[in-house]
């Protein structure tokens, strides 16, 4: 029996990363904008984790997010393999190699774990002291703190300058990751053509940055404001 496009074929399997890429880059960016509320005001941001919390949708959502993340990156160590297989060091979805993200595209994978170490250390920050203890029925965390009240976690978990610098090496790792990650997952869907890419490049580095980079601002604004 012939395999399924989406696992026999490497054009299928690139469609899966780029798929499921794009979900997670919507993701972050909501994430982005979400946590910039914390920037403006406490309580608006303490209403959006209320929302958020142990609610049918948010665990549905919760659970959704995890399948897309074990399946990019089950796909994404598929083809880096596959392509060191047959191409030696070149990563997936690079078909037209450019100065300015050859490291990158060279160490997707290392990248991608990375990531997913900052990932898992910023689940035990924040999500196993929020919507788990809410799962579990507790009301208040292991400070001492409602799962609910994101603002003071956030400022609590930023006034220790190790967790500062841990997620300020996790935001370089994820910059990196995404400004190679957001042009290859449209090359990869078939826009390859010379007018086009430089373009999703420049709009993918673009949005990298702002993402990131108001992940990064909110650490850095309540470090400072520990300082204080």
């Amino acid at each position: 029996m012939k395999s399924p496009f989406i696992i026999g074929s490497s054009v299928g399997r690139k469609f899966v990363m780029s798929i499921s890429g794009a979900a997670l880059v919507l993701f972050v960016t909501f994430h982005a904008v979400m946590n910039a509320v914390a920037l403006i005001s406490a309580d608006a941001y303490n209403w959006v984790c209320a929302v958020l919390g142990a609610n049918w949708y948010a665990l549905v959502a919760t659970l959704g997010l995890a399948a897309l993340v074990f399946v990019h990156i089950a796909y994404g160590v598929w083809l880096t393999l596959q392509n060191r297989k047959a191409r030696g060091s070149i990563r997936y979805a690079v078909n037209a190699p450019n100065q300015g993200v050859a490291w990158s595209s060279k160490n997707m994978l290392v990248l991608g774990f990375v990531v997913l170490l900052g990932l898992c250390v910023h689940l035990v920050h924040f999500w196993a002291k929020m919507q788990l203890v809410e799962v579990m029925g507790q009301h208040t965390n292991s400070l001492g703190l409602s799962p609910q009240d994101g603002a003071s976690l956030i400022a609590f978990t930023f006034s220790k300058w190790y967790n500062v610098v841990i997620y300020l090496v996790w935001f370089a790792a994820m910059w990196l990751h995404l400004t190679h990650g957001v042009w290859s997952m449209f090359q990869s869907s078939g826009i390859s053509n010379q007018t086009w890419l430089p373009r999703l490049k420049c709009v993918g580095n673009w949005w990298a940055t702002i993402a990131v980079g108001l992940f990064a601002l909110v650490v850095v604004v309540f470090f400072i404001k520990s300082l204080l």
